[in-house]
């Protein structure tokens, strides 16, 4: 049975490059949990209305190995907000260059806590504009 990714957008697609590889060619699992820490990221700062550091990464799981020049597209969905935290589940997906079936790399969960311009935890703006 084939998996699925997520629905709705990525918050992140990106081509994988030679300067991301290990010495065996594939890609650095640092480079592909950067990639995660920048699509949560983006739904982190969207979500509190300005600055949020990552402050925890939870149950980091590596599935399969990505290649270079295979398409990566990172899916990053808030599950959480607390008074200034926010949790957001993420995983990575990976697609070869010229094909469209797609499989589960990584995933993980990110904590990331709103802070204030002297870099303090403030509440978590959930206003709706």
């Amino acid at each position: 049975m084939a998996e699925t990714p997520p629905a709705g957008t990525p918050a992140l697609r990106v081509t994988t490059m030679p300067a991301d590889t290990n010495p065996y060619g594939d890609i650095f699992g640092g480079w592909l949990m950067s990639q995660m820490d920048m699509a949560a990221g983006l739904v982190a700062a969207r979500h509190s209305r300005g600055r949020a550091v990552t402050i925890a990464v939870d149950g980091m799981q590596f599935h399969a190995p990505v290649a270079v020049g295979d398409e990566v597209s990172v899916y990053a969905e808030l599950v959480k907000t607390g008074r200034t935290s926010m949790t957001i589940e993420v995983e990575a997906w990976r697609r070869g260059r010229h094909v469209e079936e797609q499989c589960r790399v990584t995933q993980a969960r990110f904590v990331f806590v709103a802070i204030d311009e002297n870099r303090r935890p403030r509440p978590v703006d959930t206003q709706e504009s």
